[in-house]
């Protein structure tokens, strides 16, 4: 759960920053990954820096048991140190860098993806931090009017082949592979982000019906139901600040939509959050629409 929340928070200072059309730097992916491993057993000395140590990504097939983790390695990103950091802010000024006169987005995207994956920038959370900053560009170029594509299913679910096609462009130069596999995952993630956004909007419109049916009659009944929508997970303290009511009357209206069955709690006393199971349901689904 807590991994959860931190990548939710993680993207939504990410995306702010895009809104607000500030140049992505080294520092800034620095604080994101800060953000992701906050709380969590990776969080240490290593968290929120330039990797300092080095990492090994895989295993060679061929590797015989006990063979030193670096030699066993399938890849070895670069070393830490002054070439690495200089290899970082190098690509974030060329994602910076307008483009879309010689180099389609989705292709720059594509190409920006390979090289932060190659860098393995940070001691943990390379991925998550990798596919984000796809949106983050794509966001950025224009080419998504809102940060709403969810990438990550489609390429965890092709885990073996997405690394071999990374691989094969390190070791082959195999560019159009990579590029064609990395489309069609954008393509087919949009397709299903469009699903689910349709989906919501029935669970949203079903919701607000049984608020309709019971003895509730307040507006902010139904914007809390629109928030449970916008905000998968959130506290009562969230629901006072973001829908401008005194504490007393969100934690009221939260425990009614509990009662009506709309919302769900979870975590004891002292940190109690809620969410929606209907909006869950749909978020959590391999084929939104599908049943």
């Amino acid at each position: 759960m807590r991994e959860v929340l931190n990548f939710v928070t993680m993207a939504d200072v990410a995306f702010d920053w895009a809104a607000e059309r500030r140049r992505l730097s080294a520092s800034m992916l620095s604080e994101l990954q800060r953000t992701l491993v906050r709380g969590t057993p990776a969080e240490g000395p290593n968290s929120g820096v330039i990797r300092k140590i080095q990492v090994v990504i895989g295993q060679r097939r061929t590797a015989s048991v006990g063979e030193l983790p670096v030699r066993a390695a399938r890849f070895v990103p670069s070393p830490p140190g002054a070439d690495l950091e200089a290899s970082v802010r190098d690509l974030v000024t060329w994602i910076n860098e307008d483009h879309r006169a010689t180099i389609d987005p989705v292709v720059g995207a594509a190409l920006a993806h390979y090289q932060f994956e190659t860098l393995h920038p940070f001691h943990d959370g390379n991925g998550r931090i990798g596919r984000l900053m796809i949106v983050i560009q794509l966001y950025a170029a224009g080419v998504l009017g809102e940060p709403t594509i969810t990438v990550s299913p489609w390429f965890e679910a092709r885990r073996t082949e997405y690394y071999d096609r990374l691989f094969a462009v390190s070791t082959q130069g195999e560019w159009d592979n990579w590029v064609s596999f990395f489309a069609q995952g954008l393509e087919e993630s949009a397709v299903r982000t469009r699903q689910q956004m349709l989906d919501l909007v029935a669970v949203q419109s079903n919701l607000k019906e049984v608020v309709r049916a019971s003895s509730l009659r307040a507006d902010s009944a139904h914007k809390l139901v629109d928030y449970a929508v916008a905000n998968t997970v959130f506290t009562v303290r969230q629901v006072e600040r973001d829908l401008v009511l005194s504490y007393g009357r969100a934690n009221g209206l939260v425990r009614d939509l509990v009662q009506l069955g709309i919302l769900s709690e979870s975590g004891d006393a002292y940190r109690r959050r809620f969410f929606a199971p209907t909006v869950l349901d749909v978020l959590l689904s391999a084929e939104p629409g599908r049943g």
